[in-house]
Formats: structure tokens, sequence, C-alpha cells
């Protein structure tokens, strides 16, 4: 299909909105973007190729997945509003190597869908308002993905990315970071969707570890650990997790903790790397 007759072209979105009456949903966070130079930038990160399976998140009315079919050999879109499955079965009915799939992805059975064994891409335009769910979702949930490439908020990007000491650095960070390695694609403004949203976005490709960087113990309580460290930002982390009764930590405990890490009692939560809060996990769980 030419460039020029594929949904990136925002008079061929226009065209098909009107064709179908088609309403945006806020509760769903629908933005579709009309811009195939972004398209290719997130193609280039998710290192696409005809060998690969592609699962998309929340196709739309098909933008990304018309080049995402021309790319890969095989695509699963899994999209949850089904006021959307008669214009994906007309925007994508040139594409046979195209599966639409009326779903919550977050309930999806992908080892299911893939077959036992195989594994995945996952591509997605992610609704703002649900990215760290599905994020987390995926990665907790080990679906079967070598990578997952997606479209977030600019802000949330950034914060998968941060590393300690940073302002924006916090427990998604060290979560994503525990799953995957963390690469910032290429940054989106707003006049590249429709309707355009009131933030910046960016593209970031999360490539899943075969064994996590950190040896611990107990990984849900180093998390739980880590939510505690950062729920107040301006309070050291003692204070922090002694504030958490379910976590049962006394003063001392964390004091004694940290100082055998040789590290100081006022220390904040943001300043510790994984691999330290992995060893605090570790010292101060029952």
């Amino acid at each position: 299909m030419d460039d020029k007759e594929k949904l990136s072209n925002p008079k061929v979105t226009i065209q098909t909105i009107q064709k179908y009456g088609f309403r945006f949903q806020k509760r769903y966070g629908q933005n579709f973007l009309i811009d195939d130079h972004v398209i290719r930038k997130i193609l280039r990160a998710a290192d696409i190729t005809k060998e690969d399976t592609v699962v998309e998140i929340g196709p739309g009315i098909g933008t990304l997945t018309q080049y995402l079919a021309e790319a890969a050999g095989k695509v699963y879109a899994v999209e949850i509003d089904e006021k959307l499955l008669p214009i994906l079965a007309d925007t994508l009915s040139t594409y046979e190597n195209v599966e639409v799939i009326h779903n919550d992805i977050l309930k999806c059975d992908l080892n299911r869908l893939l077959g036992e064994g195989n594994r995945c891409k996952i591509v997605a335009n992610l609704p703002y308002y649900i990215t760290t769910p599905i994020i987390m979702g995926l990665l907790e949930g080990q679906v079967p993905a070598e990578s997952i490439t997606v479209m977030v908020q600019k802000e949330v990007a950034e914060r998968m990315d941060a590393g300690p000491g940073s302002k924006i650095y916090g427990a998604l960070s060290l979560a994503v970071q525990y799953y995957a390695d963390t690469y910032l694609a290429a940054n989106v403004p707003p006049n590249c969707f429709m309707p355009r949203p009131a933030v910046g976005s960016a593209v970031i490709r999360l490539t899943a570890r075969k064994e996590p960087p950190v040896s611990v113990k107990d990984d849900r309580y180093m998390f739980r650990l880590i939510r505690t460290s950062f729920n107040e930002r301006r309070k050291t982390l003692v204070n922090g997790l002694r504030n958490d009764p379910e976590l049962g930590i006394t003063k001392e405990a964390a004091e004694a903790a940290l100082t055998e890490m040789g590290l100081p009692t006022t220390v904040r939560g943001e300043t510790l790397s994984l691999v330290q809060f992995a060893e605090l996990s570790d010292r101060l769980q029952p």
C-alpha cells in the first residue's frame, strides 16, 4: 500500500473516522498516530523483521498495524474497544498476516495465543491512564516477549529510564529495570496525534532480561520495601520504612542495616541503586 493511502496520512484518518462515525472515547485514552516518520522510528526501535511475530496492544483504527503488517511475519492486534472492530476489518483487509483479537491485554493469555514456547515482540501506542498497569502486568507476568516497544507519556518513559539520584527516579524505575534493559528511542510532540494530547510522548524499548540483574531472597518483599521507600520522598529511608506497619521494620533495624552496608542512616531512598535495595531487603527480611 502506498504511504499516501495509509492511515498515517491525516486526510485518510479523518475520512475513515467520518465514514464510520467514530467518536474518541476518553475512557480508552484514544489518540491516533498521524505521522509516518514517528511510526518508522517505532519500527526501527522494535527491530521488526519478517521473522518476527508481533503483538500490538490497542491498534485503534490500524495506523501502526499497517506498517507492522508489512514489516513482520505475523501480527496479532489486541483491541479492547468493540466499536473499532469493523473499522479494523476495513483498514486491514489487504493484510493476510494480521489477526485482530477483541480482548483486554491484561486478560489475554499470550502463551496460549502464540503457542507454547513461541515468543513475540510487543509494540503499542499506550493510553496514558493505564500505561503503568499494562507495562508492569506484562513484565511481572513474564509474558513470552523478547521486547516491549511502546509510545507513552514522555514523563513516564523518562521515569522508567531514570537512575539513582535523579528527581524522577523511583519505584517504577527500579521495577522496570529489574525485568528489562531500557532504551529511550524518540521524543514525540503532541501534533503527531489525533486528537492532540496535552503532553509530549516518547518511544521506549524494554528488552527482556534473561535473568534479573540482582539476586534477592524475595523479590516481592524487596519491591514492597522499595515502594515504601518512595511513598514519602522527603523523608529519610529509615523514617519511611518504619511508617509501614506491614513491613514491621524498626528504626534501629533499618539504621543497623544501612550502617552495615556502609551507608549513612540519613540516606534517602532515591539515592539507592537496585543492587543496594536488594542487599537491604535481604538484611531486613524476617
